[in-house]
């Protein structure tokens, strides 16, 4: 074997050296650089990992706010749509109010129109019956062609006036 050895070249002490070099260059780059190295790639890992966890953690906060802006503006909808329907019913009773408060003043208006009207009515018949009245003494003093004294002229008029009320 250890022909086989020498024919490939093979020499032991340099054989040797170099594996001692080769061990003793692996344990200074170990110690001082891949260790170093390897920390830095470690922390490397832990901060994507912990940035991973913050995505994830954030994606949950960010799905709970979206599902509590919806709620707050579900909430604010119902709101509206209530302060609607309260206006609308304010709106409705103020003008069934005021509607009846215009049939109310049309009611007294007419109220006072036919007052009115009674008593322009019951005034224009009194003046009609003391023209009617006057017209009969004048009529009668001139058709008998005396004067009629004041009891004579009550007489007329009282005729006069109950005929004119029948």
């Amino acid at each position: 074997m250890t022909e086989v050895l020498t024919k490939f070249g093979l020499d032991w002490p340099k054989f040797l050296a170099q594996v001692i070099v080769f061990c003793t260059v692996y344990l200074i780059l170990k110690r001082y650089a891949f260790g170093p190295i390897l920390k830095v790639l470690q922390d490397r890992r832990q901060r994507i990992e912990e940035g991973e966890a913050n995505l994830e953690k954030i994606s949950q906060d960010l799905t709970e706010a979206e599902a509590q802006s919806a709620s707050i503006i579900s909430e604010a909808n119902q709101k509206a749509e209530k302060l609607i329907a309260e206006a609308r019913e304010s709106a409705e009773a103020i003008g069934a109010k005021k509607t009846q408060e215009a049939v109310n003043e049309a009611k007294s208006i007419v109220d006072k129109a036919r007052d009115a009207a009674q008593l322009e009515r019951e005034q224009a018949l009194a003046e009609l019956k003391r023209d009617f009245s006057r017209l009969v003494v004048n009529t009668t003093s001139k058709v008998t062609g005396k004067v009629l004294t004041d009891e004579d002229q009550q007489k007329i008029n009282s005729e006069a006036a109950a005929q004119v009320s029948n």
